[in-house]
């Protein structure tokens, strides 16, 4: 059997069955074990996914209740394999004792560890493959459709960054592999959907320029200079205005120009250091 969480939570037995898990507060404690999945998750940090600070008085029972369900569940899709072998009771909790490697989010952290380390080794078409595989486990978002607490919300935010930190990557092997024409149409897709990741931004205005298209790199600026001004009233980061200056001179980069402090860098080395956040 596997268990996803990237897109809505379902259970894939071994003989290829689908089963989306119901949204239901019994769903939102299968969620939990399974993003900590072998780990021992306390009964007060289920109640509190569950219920916040508004625990009603029978919190603890109805939570027995639906842990009671999880297991008649897999009783019912898991042929021979009893439900308390697989939602065990630890004190002070309870634990899914499945396989990391059985959880879609465990396995996709882990293919961009692996990914990182090969663009790290020099082996950038290595890293892309894990890359492609990592980043094409998401069928929606995290969790699609279920009620969220405050401790899955954390979980959410922590696999989306995982995800952005995926996409740069695979920006980067495109980058150092030279296909800036292939990064075009992706970075044009990212930047609609975070049109606040000065990142993201910078790899389209460079993309642009690598492939000649000077005119649209420059627009891709002033878009970048138009949304940081009406939504956050900041200028964009100097190290992308310094880019914009580049795509203005052919590359050249002038060091008696006053550029408020910047200090120069070789040519068109992108900020990689800047944070990125989605939109």
């Amino acid at each position: 059997m596997k268990f996803n969480v990237l897109g809505a939570l379902e259970m894939v037995t071994d003989d290829g069955r689908s089963l989306e898990l119901n949204t239901s507060k019994t769903g939102q404690v299968i969620a939990l074990l399974l993003v900590r999945c072998r780990e021992t998750v306390s009964s007060d940090t289920l109640l509190e996914e569950l219920w916040g600070q508004r625990l009603p008085r029978s919190a603890r029972t109805t939570l027995q209740t639906y842990v009671y369900h999880a297991r008649q569940m897999f009783d019912r899709e898991l042929p021979g394999q009893a439900g308390h072998e697989v939602l065990v009771t630890r004190p002070p909790g309870y634990a899914i004792l499945a396989d990391e490697e059985l959880v879609d989010s465990k396995r996709f952290e882990r293919l961009v560890r692996e990914g990182k380390g090969l663009l790290d080794a020099g082996r950038p078409e290595d890293a892309m493959a894990r890359l492609d595989e990592a980043l094409a486990m998401w069928h929606g978002p995290a969790f699609s459709g279920m009620a969220l607490g405050r401790v899955l919300s954390a979980h959410l935010t922590h696999l989306c960054e995982v995800r952005i930190r995926a996409i740069n990557l695979r920006i980067e092997v495109l980058r150092r592999l030279g296909f800036y024409q292939e990064l075009v149409p992706e970075l044009s897709s990212l930047v609609a959907f975070h049109p606040l990741n000065e990142h993201f931004h910078a790899q389209l205005i460079e993309a642009l320029y690598k492939t000649g298209r000077r005119a649209d790199a420059l627009r891709a600026y002033q878009q970048l200079r138009t949304v940081l001004d009406q939504e956050l009233g900041v200028e964009p980061a100097p190290e992308i205005r310094r880019l914009q200056y580049e795509v203005l001179n052919h590359g050249r980069y002038d060091e008696d120009r006053p550029t408020r402090g910047v200090a120069p860098r070789d040519r068109f080395d992108v900020p990689w250091g800047l944070r990125a956040k989605a939109g």
